[in-house]
C-alpha cells in the first residue's frame, strides 16, 4: 500500500490536499475582517511608540517598554482569535453558563484583596513581569455568548419573565463593574445588553421600560456618590468646554488642539508637538486617536475610521449571513460593542461625547482589552466560516 502511495503522481497528492483544505471551514475565512483588524493593531504599535517614547527617554527607561508589552498582547490576541475560529461557535453555546460564571467569579475576586487599585478603580489583577489582567474586559466577550445562548434558546417566547431573566444576567456583571467603579465598561455592557434584546425580538414596551430604568439608575449612581467627584466632572466636561481649561476640561481642550494641529496630512510620524511635549494626558490609552490626528492628519484619521468601518460592516454582514440565530446574535453583540466604543472614544477626543475612559478598540494600550477584542473578532470569523453548515 505504501509503495502505491509513493508512486502516486505529485499532482494527485496536491489535489487531495487542496480538496481537504476546501472541505474545511477555513476555506471561508473573512480575509477583509481579519486583515483590517490586524492592520489597526499594527498601527497602534506606531502610535503607542510615538506617544510614549519622549517621556520614557526622559526617565531613562526602555523606549520600547509599552510597545513590547502591546506587541505581546497582540500576538496572544491573534493566537486566541485563531483558537476561537478553530472551534465550532455552536459548541460555545453550551459553554455559555461556564463563561458567565467564570466572569462573575473573576469580577468578585478583583474586588477582594486579590485585586489591584489603579487610578481610582480596583479592576485589575497584578501578574508576574509587571503585567495586569482586567476581568471586566473579558466580561464583554462572556456576556455576548451567555446572552446570545439564552435569547436563542427562548426565541419567540420572550415574555416579561424571560426578559427579566435576560436583564438580570446583564445586571450582575454590570453591578460588579460599577463597584470598581468603571462607568465606561458598564456603558459598553449596557449597550451589548440592549442591542441583543432588540434583535432578539423583545417587545417595544419592554425596551422602553428598560431604557427608563437605565436612565433612573444613572441618576441614582450620581446622587448616591458611587462615582467620585472628579469622575462626574470628567463626564460633564464636554458640556462646558470653554471653562476651567486647566481643570476638568483640560484633557478635552488639549485633545482638540492636538487633532487640529494635524490639518490635512499631519505633522509626520513622531513629529507632533502636542504629543512629543506630553500635553495630552493618557495619550497612549484613552486619547490615542489624538496621536493619529496630529501626526497623520485628517487623511490618517479618515483611513483609520475607514478600517474601523470595514470591521463593523463585515461583522454586521456576517450577522445577516449567519447559518443560525445564535450566530446572528453573537455578531450583533460584537457589532454593538465595537460601534459604541469607536464612536464614544473618537467622539470624546473631539469634544462631542463625554470622557468615559472607554479605550479605542485595537488601538489603545492595554493587554486585556486587546485580547478580548481579538476573541470577539474570532467569534465573528467563526460564524462567517460556518455559515453554510
Amino acid at each position: 500500500m505504501s509503495t502505491i502511495a509513493r508512486s502516486r503522481p505529485a499532482s494527485v497528492v496536491l489535489s487531495d490536499r487542496k480538496a481537504r483544505l476546501l472541505a474545511t471551514p477555513f476555506r471561508h475565512v473573512d480575509v477583509l475582517l481579519i486583515g483590517s483588524t490586524i492592520a489597526v493593531a499594527m498601527l497602534s504599535l506606531l502610535m503607542i511608540y510615538s506617544s510614549t517614547q519622549p517621556k520614557l527617554a526622559a526617565q531613562h527607561i526602555d523606549q520600547l517598554y509599552f510597545v513590547k508589552r502591546q506587541a505581546v498582547a497582540i500576538l496572544v490576541g491573534i493566537t486566541l482569535m485563531f483558537g476561537v475560529m478553530a472551534i465550532d461557535y455552536r459548541k460555545l453555546r453550551d459553554l455559555g453558563v461556564l463563561f458567565y460564571v467564570a466572569t462573575v467569579l473573576g469580577l468578585l475576586a478583583v474586588l477582594s484583596p486579590l485585586g489591584h487599585a489603579t487610578k481610582g478603580a480596583q479592576a485589575r489583577f497584578p501578574l508576574p513581569g509587571g503585567f495586569e489582567l482586567q476581568p471586566s474586559e473579558f466580561a464583554k466577550f462572556a456576556l455576548i455568548i451567555a446572552l446570545a445562548a439564552y435569547l436563542q434558546q427562548h426565541r419567540g417566547e420572550l415574555d416579561a419573565w424571560r426578559v427579566a431573566v435576560a436583564v438580570t444576567l446583564g445586571i450582575v456583571p454590570i453591578g460588579l463593574v460599577l463597584l470598581q467603579p468603571d462607568l465606561g465598561t458598564d456603558l459598553v455592557l449596557v449597550v451589548i445588553l440592549l442591542g441583543l434584546l432588540t434583535v432578539a425580538g423583545v417587545k417595544v414596551r419592554h425596551l422602553l421600560v428598560l431604557l427608563l430604568l437605565a436612565v433612573t439608575a444613572c441618576g441614582a449612581v450620581v446622587q448616591l456618590g458611587v462615582l467620585k467627584r472628579y469622575q462626574i466632572d470628567r463626564l460633564t466636561s464636554f458640556l462646558h468646554q470653554g471653562q476651567n481649561v486647566k481643570g476638568a476640561t483640560y484633557n478635552v481642550h488639549q485633545s482638540k488642539i492636538a487633532i487640529g494641529n494635524g490639518h490635512l496630512t499631519g505633522k509626520g510620524f513622531h513629529r507632533g508637538t502636542q504629543t512629543r511635549l506630553g500635553f495630552v494626558p493618557e495619550q497612549h490609552t484613552d486619547f490615542i486617536f489624538t496621536v493619529v490626528g496630529e501626526e497623520l492628519g485628517f487623511a490618517g484619521g479618515a483611513t483609520l475610521l475607514a478600517l474601523f468601518a470595514l470591521i463593523v460592516w463585515r461583522t454586521w454582514r456576517t450577522a445577516m449571513l449567519a447559518g443560525d440565530f445564535f450566530g446572528t446574535l453573537i455578531c450583533i453583540g460584537v457589532t454593538a460593542l465595537l460601534t459604541f466604543q469607536i464612536f464614544e472614544n473618537v467622539g470624546m477626543t473631539m469634544g462631542i461625547m463625554p470622557v468615559t475612559g472607554i479605550p479605542l478598540p485595537f488601538m489603545s494600550y492595554g493587554g486585556s482589552a486587546v485580547m478580548a477584542y481579538f476573541l470577539c473578532i474570532g467569534l465573528v470569523a467563526g460564524v462567517h466560516m460556518r455559515r453554510f453548515t
